[in-house]
C-alpha cells in the first residue's frame, strides 16, 4: 500500500497557553514535530506531548528553533556557530528529558528557512544533532525543505527527508510564500485535502502563480497554530485514507 508521513507543529504553548488543538491533531497525525523551549513549548508542554504520542501511536520529532520566545522563532537571527549549535542542542536534551523517544528532528520558523540558504546555520544545526545521533547510537534523520542542510546532513551521515506543506503557499522558484505576502497560507479544508492527495499520488503542487511544481516530499505538513488546523488535518486523513493511501511515520 502507498503510504506517506502526516506531520504538525506542536506543543507549542506560549506562557502555559496552548497555540494549538494538540488532543486533535495527534489522534490524526503519523508525525508531531514538537516545540522544546526555543520559540515556544516548556516541561508541561513537552510531557504532555510524549504522553498523547504514546497513546495515538505518533513519533516525536524534535522542533528547535531561534531562542526567541517574543516573534515565534520567525525572525531570521545570526548567531554565532558555536551558540546555535549549543542552543539546538539544549532544544534536544529538554524534549528527551520529558521521557520522548527522538526519531527526528525539523528546525522551526526563520531558522527552518536558513539552513536551507546558510552553510554555517545548517552545518551548526546538522552537529548538534549528529552529537545527539552519537548518543542515541543511531542516526536522527533531519526532517525540511532541500538546499545546504541536505548536503550538511549527508557529510554528517544522517538522513535527511524532504517536506511538503499543505497550508503554505509555494512561490513558482518552490520556496515558500513568505508569511505576508498574499497567499501565503491556505485555510480551505477541501483544497488542503486535494494538495495532500496530489502531492502523494503524484507529487506536485500549484504555486501561487499557477506553476506546477514537482515536489518529492516523504512527509506533508501542516501547522498546528493554524486556525482551521483541526478541520484541515481531519479532511486530510478522510481523503488519504478513502485514496488508500496510508498514513505512517517513516522513522
Amino acid at each position: 500500500m502507498r503510504g506517506v508521513d502526516l506531520n504538525a507543529d506542536l506543543g507549542e504553548t506560549r506562557d502555559g497557553m496552548p497555540t494549538a488543538d494538540d488532543e486533535a491533531m495527534f489522534a490524526v497525525i503519523s508525525s508531531a514535530s514538537v516545540a522544546c523551549g526555543g520559540h515556544a513549548g516548556d516541561d508541561a508542554s513537552m510531557r504532555a506531548s510524549v504522553e498523547r504520542a504514546a497513546r495515538f501511536g505518533v513519533a516525536i520529532g524534535a522542533h528547535p528553533s531561534y531562542e526567541d520566545r517574543a516573534n515565534f522563532g520567525r525572525i531570521r537571527r545570526d548567531p554565532p556557530a558555536s551558540e546555535l549549535r549549543a542552543s539546538v542542542a539544549r532544544q534536544l536534551d529538554a524534549l528527551e528529558a520529558a521521557g520522548a523517544d527522538l526519531r527526528y528532528v525539523k528546525p522551526h520558523g526563520a531558522l527552518y528557512h536558513a539552513v536551507s540558504a546558510d552553510p554555517v546555520q545548517a552545518a551548526a544545526v546538522v552537529a548538534a544533532v549528529a552529537d545527539h545521533s552519537a548518543r542515541l547510537g543511531r542516526p536522527l534523520p533531519v526532517l525540511g525543505l532541500p538546499g545546504a542542510i541536505v548536503e550538511a546532513a549527508a557529510s554528517a551521515g544522517l538522513p535527511f527527508v524532504p517536506e511538503a506543506f499543505l497550508d503554505r503557499g509555494y512561490t513558482a522558484r518552490g520556496g515558500l510564500v513568505p508569511r505576508d505576502q498574499p497567499g501565503a497560507l491556505i485555510d480551505d479544508p477541501a483544497r488542503v485535502a486535494d494538495r495532500a492527495l496530489r502531492l502523494a499520488l503524484e507529487g506536485t503542487v500549484d504555486a501561487v502563480d499557477g506553476t506546477t511544481l514537482t515536489v518529492d516530499a516523504a512527509s506533508l505538513c501542516l501547522h498546528g497554530d493554524t486556525p482551521a488546523a483541526v478541520a484541515m488535518a481531519r479532511a486530510v486523513r478522510a481523503a488519504l485514507d478513502a485514496a488508500h493511501i496510508e498514513v505512517r511515520a517513516p522513522w
